[in-house]
């Protein structure tokens, strides 16, 4: 598995223009949630004796990303369950209205179009056209750029940095 610094910096390597950036700041949270919303749209019942849970899909595919932020870096990890939860509930407050699968196809659709948007000002293309896991990778980028922002993780920073800027270098050599 490669570690947090190595898939930040790949990440990092094609997101060092301000406007893509903060086109991610948009683009990210609205295809997570949209995706969220899809995967709340039908809820599973299992029955344990006299008590029944229900939880729904978005519930199971954001836990499990959740376990993979924690191994990656366990104060990242922190920071995405909170964000996931509030996902999970905001989607469960849409998910029963009769038009969530259209709000949520909608907003998918725009979340993408301003990434897409944002990599033109970034003159790269998005990190999951080289390593899918970028889609996995993508939020906790974002989470760190918070933490980042906030003088949290300076080491973290530090190291990725460096490894991004000289994998762009590389990238934009194998172009010329």
């Amino acid at each position: 598995m490669k570690t947090v610094e190595v898939q930040l910096a790949n990440y990092k390597s094609v997101h060092f223009n301000k406007q893509n950036i903060k086109s991610h700041f948009i683009g990210i949270p609205l295809i997570v949630w949209a995706i969220t919303l899809l995967l709340s749209l039908q809820s599973i019942n299992v029955t344990i004796g006299d008590d029944v849970l229900t939880f729904t899909p978005a519930m199971v595919l954001l836990g499990i990303s959740v376990l993979y932020y924690f191994t990656l870096h366990l104060k990242l990890g922190f920071g995405m369950l909170v964000y996931t939860l509030a996902n999970i509930y905001l989607a469960s407050l849409v998910s029963a209205m009769e038009y969530a699968f259209w709000l949520a196809i909608a907003t998918f659709v725009l979340g993408w179009v301003i990434q897409f948007i944002g990599h033109i000002y970034e003159k790269a293309k998005p990190a999951f056209l080289d390593d899918i896991m970028g889609l996995v990778i993508g939020p906790l980028f974002l989470m760190a750029e918070v933490y980042f922002a906030l003088g949290f993780e300076k080491k973290l920073h530090d190291e990725i940095t460096p490894m991004a800027i000289e994998k762009r270098r590389l990238l934009e050599r194998s172009k010329a």
